[in-house]
């Protein structure tokens, strides 16, 4: 059974009654949001799909902590933006003059690549819940409580605890009404007023009333819980930071059910993902990762999305944008026709149909055949399409040309070794260093060539036969020598596209002027 349908039969048989399952996710705008982030969200759609695939009712909700403290400056962005932190997300300005905050341009950017995917959740955006006063109530509830959260925040602590402090704590964030950080010291709470009194660093002093308030957020571990209770959520994941016994989700579980009498929601942990070759974790501040957009301009949505559905969300893994992207692609349509045919069952196929997107499968032009021709027709679209219709394929043009368009990025911007093209003269240093069986192997097939009239399983046949042998390990060694032997005189490499398409790319004619010497 797929991870996420163990779950979705987890929350029913636990929420029997239920009639709205609320499953949920979040981030904080701290920057462009990158592809180890994705795995929060992508985690709960795959839940989401198989509740829905059970007939249950789903609220999927996305919470965007934009009401979070801007914490430090990300790489890509102005460093006088350090006199920004301290504020909410939501109150510091766009770095590129495009949104009206902070926020918005990187909530903006991650929606639009959401809509990609198909994942359309309810984005819920914190700021405007806390400056609405949705949260008041909750606010003076935590205020009132204070001490026992404070005790449960230190029973997952190692060090001791004092009167003193315990009296002094208070478990919500201020954002000074004069420069708008959070520099600020509580100096009291008056629970007959329901106000808070405080004093920032910027030397202003000021008293606020609660319910009136616009300015307060709590704390995060009881922030999380209390949201949970809200929006009644039963299921939500969490990155591994959050899962250790003392992270996160343990400390909001027991706020829920000790300060807010919530059964906790049915928790994920996932495992953090890494560039490969890269032991640093993904960040959005330091520069150190992919984003969706970045994956998308070379992988199809599905692609990607079939990436998390293959793997157990504790499973880690690595993404790699050399030739992994072919080991990828190539997984995928083998995945993809196996289910086309029926062939395909289990998790891989369940896997597969969570990353759909509506497409038939099985339906798109392989990649790594695009990728290897498209260097050899000189990126043109059209040459490309005609040499794909005449061996036989089915050709979607508007997928042709995604495809296409994924694979030149991916060749001129990352493997800039497969721009191959078809020489334009003969490499006779290369010819003359041939054996005489190799030689003699190469004139059969420039006679295959010049005798025409075979289809392309007679041709291939054909020139397999030329390096036959008794032994079959000794002859695909041979078989492979001689398509390297081709490779090398027409490209000037080891490798490339069937010899059928390299023919038909460069032309019989200019195959044997590179060929027979």
């Amino acid at each position: 059974m797929h991870w996420a349908e163990r779950i979705a039969e987890r929350l029913i048989a636990e929420h029997p009654q239920r009639k709205t399952y609320v499953c949920a996710s979040g981030i904080s705008p701290s920057g462009s949001v990158h592809i180890g982030n994705f795995r929060e969200i992508v985690t709960t759609s795959f839940v989401v799909k198989a509740l829905r695939r059970k007939g249950k009712e789903v609220r999927f909700i996305f919470s965007w902590d934009d009401f979070d403290r801007f914490r430090k400056v990300p790489a890509h962005v102005d460093p006088a933006f350090a006199q920004y932190i301290g504020r909410p997300y939501s109150q510091v300005p766009c770095p590129y003059g495009c949104h009206a905050s902070y926020a918005e341009h990187f909530e903006k950017e991650f929606e639009q690549a959401l809509q990609v995917f198909g994942i359309e959740p309810e984005f819920i955006y914190q700021s405007r819940e806390y400056q609405s006063g949705r949260y008041s109530p909750q606010i003076l509830y935590a205020l009132h409580r204070r001490e026992e959260i404070y005790d449960i925040l230190t029973s997952f602590k190692t060090g001791g605890s004092s009167a003193e402090e315990r009296a002094a704590f208070y478990p919500i964030h201020l954002y000074c009404r004069q420069c708008g950080k959070d520099s600020t010291t509580i100096l009291g709470f008056d629970d007959q007023a329901e106000t808070v009194a405080y004093r920032c660093g910027c030397g202003h002093s000021d008293t606020v009333h609660i319910p009136q308030a616009d300015n307060l957020k709590l704390h995060w571990k009881i922030d999380w819980p209390m949201r949970w209770q809200q929006e009644q959520v039963v299921f939500e994941p969490g990155g591994r930071d959050h899962s250790a016994e003392t992270g996160s989700y343990n400390v909001a579980s027991v706020m829920a059910e000790q300060i807010l009498g919530y059964r906790p929601p049915v928790y994920e942990p996932y495992e953090f993902i890494s560039i490969k070759g890269s032991y640093a974790k993904m960040s959005s501040s330091s520069g150190n990762n992919y984003t969706p957009d970045d994956l998308l301009r070379i992988y199809a949505p599905e692609n990607i999305l079939f990436l998390f559905a293959k793997y157990q969300p504790d499973a880690a893994f690595h993404i790699g944008l050399d030739e992994d992207v072919l080991r990828n692609y190539a997984e995928y349509e083998r995945y993809a026709a196996g289910a086309a045919a029926g062939t395909l069952t289990g998790d891989l196929a369940d896997a597969l149909l969570l990353s759909q997107l509506g497409n038939p499968a099985g339906k798109s032009v392989s990649f790594g055949q695009v990728s290897s021709l498209l260097p050899l027709v000189g990126f043109d679209r059209a040459l490309l399409r005609s040499i794909l219709a005449r061996n036989g394929e089915e050709i979607d043009e508007l997928e042709l040309q995604r495809t296409a368009d994924r694979a030149e990025y991916w060749i001129k911007n990352w493997m800039p070794h497969k721009l191959v093209t078809i020489q334009t003269s003969p490499n006779y240093a290369y010819y003359h260093s041939l054996s005489g069986v190799e030689l003699r192997w190469l004139r059969s097939l420039c006679a295959l060539l010049r005798s025409g009239g075979l289809d392309e399983a007679e041709f291939m046949s054909a020139i397999y036969a030329i390096c036959h042998h008794e032994d079959k390990k000794t002859m695909r060694s041979q078989q492979k020598r001689l398509f390297t032997i081709v490779y090398q005189l027409v490209l000037r490499t080891d490798e490339g596209p069937r010899l059928p398409w390299l023919i038909q790319a460069a032309g019989r004619e200019r195959m044997l002027n590179l060929l027979d010497l």
